[in-house]
């Protein structure tokens, strides 16, 4: 059984990965936790209680985490539209559970002091919440098994030339995570999630399949004219969902141990996560993170289709 935690801001891919972690029969999902990111905090806390319950899991606890990055103003992604879930929020139905009393690094660190078994934990928005709960709580790194961390862009960015969204809405705390940090990472960069791409025929079936997949591919046509437009694709690119599915089944992405960092400064750069590419053994003292730069796509892709469409 695979226990996860998965730090989210619902957002489109977020609902593919939530659904992909929510339905399968060996992940024990311990719970969701908020952030802002791909939209305020309010949103992503209702999409992520609404996408449970449209999953059948309204036992999974929600918690609200950080409503704003360390030290930037909030700033969120027009690629989700106005209500996070591409103008389909209110069609999906509103879930009879409250979010959860306690914050979302409390839960997390009551949730890891519990466990018997290290957790995985999967980051799929700004690593606000993370740097938090890793700082402050540093006693607790023990507990977690890994962070699947999607974020970031090797070869560069897709909010800018040089920066993936989450790490660009947080850099702060992406640093923090990526560079000052000592617990086991695998980075799902955009380099990796733009290769998963999915067309119509394959949304189809999904779709055809249950009236969790109905939900989903619904979700996706805003985002889609928005990806069409910023990159002149018109597939579905589940970047959340990669991540939740190396998280559920290791190894299914090809990683690359790297030395990172990350831009934190105001200038173009800004939020760009560099990797040393050059031809030599890492110094003394640097953390090394494994990058998922390959994986088989059709593999990928078949998991995440037969997972989705399955009827357990």
């Amino acid at each position: 059984m695979r226990r996860l935690i998965i730090d989210t801001d619902p957002g489109v891919d977020d609902a593919f990965a939530i659904a992909l972690a929510a339905r399968h029969p060996d992940v024990d999902l311990l719970a969701l936790t908020t952030v802002a990111g791909n939209i305020g905090i309010e949103h992503t806390t209702r999409n992520a209680l609404n996408v449970l319950a449209m999953c059948g899991r309204e036992d999974v606890p929600v918690a609200v985490g950080a409503h704003r990055p360390f030290s930037r103003p909030a700033r969120s992604d027009d690629a989700h539209g106005n209500d996070g879930l591409g103008g389909h929020a209110g069609n999906i139905g509103t879930s009879k559970a409250s979010v959860d009393p306690r914050d979302a690094v409390t839960l997390m660190v009551d949730l890891l002091t519990a466990a018997e078994e290290p957790v995985t934990i999967v980051p799929i928005g700004p690593l606000t919440n993370i740097a938090v709960l890793l700082a402050a709580h540093p006693s607790i790194k023990s507990k977690i098994e890994r962070l699947v961390i999607m974020g970031g862009g090797i070869e560069g960015g897709n909010v800018t030339p040089a920066a993936e969204f989450n790490v660009w809405v947080d850099p702060e705390a992406a640093r923090r995570v990526l560079v000052e940090e000592d617990v086991p990472v695998t980075l799902v960069p955009l380099d990796i999630t733009m290769k998963c791409a999915v067309a119509d025929d394959w949304l189809g079936k999904v779709s055809a399949a249950n009236a969790v997949g109905r939900e989903l591919v619904a979700m996706t046509p805003h985002y889609r004219e928005f990806y069409k437009q910023e990159v002149g694709t018109d597939d579905l690119i589940m970047h959340d969902a990669i991540a939740v599915a190396e998280a559920i089944r290791p190894g299914l992405l090809k990683t690359t141990p790297m030395a990172l960092e990350v831009d934190c400064t105001d200038g173009p750069g800004s939020g760009a996560t560099i990797a040393d590419l050059r031809n030599r053994r890492a110094p003394a003292g640097d953390r090394l993170v494994d990058v998922a730069l390959d994986a088989d796509v059709d593999e990928v892709l078949s998991f995440i289709h037969d997972e989705l469409t399955s009827r357990y």
